[in-house]
């Protein structure tokens, strides 16, 4: 049960407050700044207001989290902090003499109150209204990059699971009829990943043969698992717990198994919108929705700074439409050509490589055609044919039997011609040297406020997080900013 109002604490000891947090306290100046109520209202909706013990307040369970964030503590740390720190007391709201909540509350608010909420723009949308409310945004220029964060579990190569999902179905199978053990397929004792699933494939064979025993809930499911990883492994995805998590590339030889969250920033370094993605998704197709959720959170935008991934042809049209101004260092490797969509490529400016819809980054390139005539230069990628030909997206992308498998860009399209020009300008030179704000803005986030690391599996969780770390930075900016 939920009270319908915010109740006021009275207590004879609410004085000492003003003795021991002073007025320059950054806790003090977030209450004073933002007025929660929206949290309140935000998710009324998740309680019943008429039965069941009455709940803790919304609003002061968010500020928990929101402490967790502000000084990357484990739920069990700010539990206890809470228990003596009187600026975390005032913060939350609390009597200087009144009790904290049990730790795992805050794991069943997460679970249960926070989910299926849109948690990120919502607080995204409103410390940007707070910012313009105070007059501190007077750009019209936002600047774009992504972050990656590190999944919080490492990979396991698709052999070591292979290899454990066998041994839990022939674990299941010898507790109910230890006398199949002596018609098993003979194990894979070799690192070779072909090996271990043709292994695989004939045990799976030789279960299902006895339709009595693949019937067994226990055997069953754990066939069915099976099953499952040895066609994820032929996809040739990377496996994990974090089943959303996926490997990314930050460079041609560097890459990273997690999530990548997609930022645009004023140059007074609010950010404005964001978008949490997988690790593979490309940096440049996200700008569309960057730039539609800054604009949504009232922000006028007539240029886009930002690097190379973001100078795709597309972007370049869709700004131009906008009068929007687009301030990359063109890559002429990014033009797609007129391929429909399904077809399209993503272009990873890290590795300087294109990545396949299959999630596979190219193994070199080379260009063909006339040097110094751009229009009949073409830069070519190519891929592991390996790769390829057990890929679930092979049909109308692989020719069965072909030798290679390439992806050819043209140099220049008429619209790079039009950015080319612009990037001669005395316009584009003096705004590329914003773009380094963004990057100081990154490393805020991720050194300062955990976001290097997701604390928890699955993407909306990493939404959750990028939520309240985007929420910490943009307040303490504004605070800044303020004084």
């Amino acid at each position: 049960m939920l009270s319908q109002q915010q109740q006021i604490q009275f207590s004879s000891f609410s004085g000492l407050y003003e003795l021991i947090v002073p007025k320059n306290n950054l806790l003090r100046k977030i209450n004073d700044l933002v007025d929660f109520t929206f949290i309140y209202e935000e998710l009324v909706s998740k309680y019943c207001i008429t039965n069941g013990r009455t709940a803790e307040s919304p609003v002061r369970m968010f500020k928990y989290l929101l402490l967790k964030t502000i000084y990357t503590v484990s739920d069990v740390d700010v539990v206890e902090r809470s228990q003596y720190d009187m600026s975390f007391k005032y913060f939350l709201g609390m009597s200087p003499e009144e009790g904290v909540i049990d730790p795992s509350s805050l794991t069943k608010f997460r679970k249960l109150r926070l989910k299926d909420n849109d948690l990120l723009n919502l607080l995204i949308g409103k410390t940007v209204a707070i910012a313009i409310e105070k007059g501190i945004i007077q750009s019209k220029s936002i600047i774009v990059d992504a972050t990656h964060s590190l999944s919080r579990s490492n990979p396991y190569s698709a052999l070591e699971v292979l290899q454990e999902r066998s041994k839990l179905l022939r674990k299941a199978v010898y507790a109910i009829d230890e006398d199949m053990k002596a018609g098993m397929p003979v194990k894979n004792t070799t690192d070779e990943l072909e090996k271990e699933l043709a292994y695989c494939s004939a045990l799976e064979k030789y279960i299902e043969a006895d339709q009595t025993l693949c019937q067994i809930p226990a055997v069953k499911e754990k066939l069915n698992l099976l099953k499952e990883t040895v066609a994820d492994t032929q996809e040739h995805y990377t496996l994990s717990k974090d089943k959303d998590a996926k490997t990314g590339h930050k460079s041609a030889d560097s890459s990273f198994f997690g999530y990548k969250t997609h930022l645009a920033m004023t140059e007074e370094r609010i950010i404005t919108a964001a978008v949490v993605t997988s690790g593979e998704k490309g940096d440049g197709p996200e700008l569309p929705k960057l730039l539609e959720i800054s604009q949504k959170n009232g922000i006028e935008v007539d240029m886009i700074i930002g690097d190379a991934a973001y100078s795709g042809k597309e972007n370049l049209e869709l700004t131009k439409e906008q009068g929007v101004k687009v301030v990359a260092k063109l890559n002429p490797s990014i033009s797609q050509g007129f391929r429909k969509d399904a077809e399209k490529f993503d272009y990873n400016k890290d590795a300087g490589m294109f990545i396949c819809p299959a999630g596979h980054l190219a193994i070199r390139k080379a260009r063909t055609g006339k040097k110094n005539i751009g229009e009949n230069q073409l830069d070519t990628y190519y891929f592991d044919i390996e790769k390829c030909k057990i890929c679930p997206l092979r049909e109308n992308c692989y020719k069965p039997g072909a030798k290679s498998k390439t992806y050819s860009v043209s140099i220049k399209s008429g619209t790079h011609l039009d950015q080319m020009a612009f990037q001669e300008t005395e316009e584009y030179k003096e705004n590329i040297k914003h773009r380094y704000k963004i990057e100081a803005k990154n490393s805020e986030l991720k050194n300062v406020h955990g976001y290097d690391r997701a604390i928890a599996y699955g993407i909306e969780n990493m939404q959750m997080q990028g939520a309240l770390a985007i929420f910490t930075v943009n307040l303490k900016r504004i605070i800044k900013l303020m004084n």
